[in-house]
């Protein structure tokens, strides 16, 4: 489940207005409730919401004319209509008007509790700051290497032009928080942001997920449905894994690049929208065209502007930076008011592969916050953090053929794009391993016997946490 929200809800129905409270409790959100539209509005406008649900018809104030109002005066906060009267345009006028979505009366619960949830991660991507640098307590883009700095120019210097983004990165490099960064540092800073995951939503519903649809568009389709990039109008759209977007919706998406205007499926009125388009993508999308994969008149609309985000392997000199950041970032919540961690710690955590790059090493400073307990994080809880991160898990009892086999399921279910580099980090693992050990600890025996270097063997036994007692051999 997502983060918890603070909801207003705005409902002259009493019984309604109680069922909706209800259900939102429930699922974890604060909530407010309001019985009239004027007093609604005051109430938005004297305390801070993430989200707020109201009725189209109120005493005091139309929901149509408190949709107007508020989303002048606060145009990041998203506003869901509730109507009985799914037949009229008004609704469609809301959404014009800035509201996020609406719904029909009686409520189709687990769609409301969709709704409410992107509705919530939309505001909280909207306004949850992205600084560039380790200050603040804020989601951070931490890096000090030459890498980063030419990512943070170019996000200057792309920001403020109306240009589609293409970001390229493997699996955890960032690329959310750098398209955020783009979007807050644009001039549609205070307008939606709306980031939709491609690769999440069934191939079937993607279309109609980002372009909407009409009632009786399909089975099922009882109402008509708006669609993310009308939720973006005016601001801003994150196609999240664009690589994995079917043929026929990339044939609509370049229709709206080319003309700005969408029609939802089912229906023949052409909707022009105002919205910039930022993809990202950790695949190699010049193969996929090559395989007929991926539209190449797409690849050239989408990558106006291209930003590749490095691996965390090619910017080690950042990892300690990352590593202090995610410490202070987590650590009250865990427990740790001062959290700190020794210098050798670091030192492993800089020899790692980081297949998972960014997200994976957060994954691992919190598990080994949990495990030091209060106390200061040893090189002892950052490999025991990285073990339990292991999937699947290889071991000398096992045979490497069947951790092979593993690897492959795992990948062909999705869970990792990094086998090849899991594979070889297990194979070198087993490799030094046994070699420093046969060696009785003596790292220059053991180099001889590998063919390598003892700078080389070195650094394998602090990347594995393979510790030896000597550098050379006795006289």
């Amino acid at each position: 489940m997502s983060a918890a929200a603070k909801i207003l809800v705005i409902e002259d129905d009493k019984g309604i207005a109680d069922t909706l409270s209800r259900v939102l409790l429930e699922e974890g959100h604060e909530v407010a409730v309001e019985r009239r539209g004027d007093q609604g509005l005051a109430r938005a406008g004297r305390d801070t919401f993430n989200l707020v649900i109201t009725d189209l018809r109120l005493p005091g104030l139309s929901g149509l004319e408190l949709v107007r109002q508020l989303h002048a005066a606060q145009p990041r906060l998203p506003i869901i209509l509730t109507t009985a009267f799914g037949t009229t345009e008004t609704a469609i006028e809301a959404t014009k008007f800035g509201a996020y979505d609406y719904l029909l009366k009686p409520f189709d619960m687990p769609r409301l509790i969709e709704l409410v949830r992107q509705a919530a991660d939309s505001n909280r991507l909207m306004c949850e700051p992205v600084s560039l640098g380790e200050a603040g307590a804020s989601d951070a883009l931490v890096g000090q290497s030459a890498a980063m700095q030419a990512i943070y120019k170019e996000i200057g210097r792309v920001a403020s032009k109306p240009v589609t983004v293409l970001i390229r990165g493997e699996t955890g490099t960032g690329k959310e928080l750098i398209a955020r960064a783009i979007y807050q540092h644009s001039e549609r800073g205070g307008a939606p942001f709306v980031a939709v995951n491609c690769a999440a939503i069934p191939e079937t519903l993607l279309e109609s997920e980002l372009f909407g649809h009409e009632k009786g568009a399909f089975t099922g389709a009882h109402s008509r449905r708006i669609g993310r990039f009308e939720q973006a109008h005016r601001g801003t759209i994150l196609l999240d894994e664009i690589g994995d977007m079917t043929p026929g919706t990339q044939v609509k998406l370049v229709r709206f690049l080319q003309e700005n205007a969408l029609q939802r499926l089912g229906g023949k009125e052409n909707i022009l929208l105002d919205v910039r388009v930022i993809a990202a993508t950790h695949r190699d999308l010049e193969a996929a065209i090559g395989r007929q994969e991926f539209r190449e008149d797409l690849y050239y609309r989408l990558s106006v502007v291209v930003i590749t985000l490095p691996p965390l392997r090619q910017r080690r000199e950042d990892i300690a930076g990352l590593t202090r950041y995610f410490l202070r970032k987590h650590g009250p919540a865990l427990g740790h008011a001062e959290p700190s961690i020794q210098p050798e710690a670091i030192e492993f955590l800089q020899a790692q592969p980081w297949p998972g790059n960014v997200r994976q090493l957060e994954n691992i400073v919190r598990k080994a916050l949990l495990l030091a307990q209060s106390y200061t994080v040893t090189v002892d809880h950052a490999r025991a953090a990285l073990d339990k991160t292991a999937v699947p898990d290889f071991s000398a009892k096992r045979a490497f053929s069947e951790y092979v086999d593993d690897l492959l399921a795992a990948a062909r279910r999705g869970e990792l794009a990094d086998a090849h580099a899991r594979a070889m980090g297990a194979a070198e693992r087993e490799l030094f391993g046994r070699a420093i050990a046969e060696a009785g600890g003596n790292q220059a025996k053991a180099a001889r016997w590998l063919g390598v270097t003892r700078v080389t063997m070195k650094a394998k036994l602090v990347q594995f946490g393979l510790y030896a007692g000597h550098d050379s051999e006795p006289d």
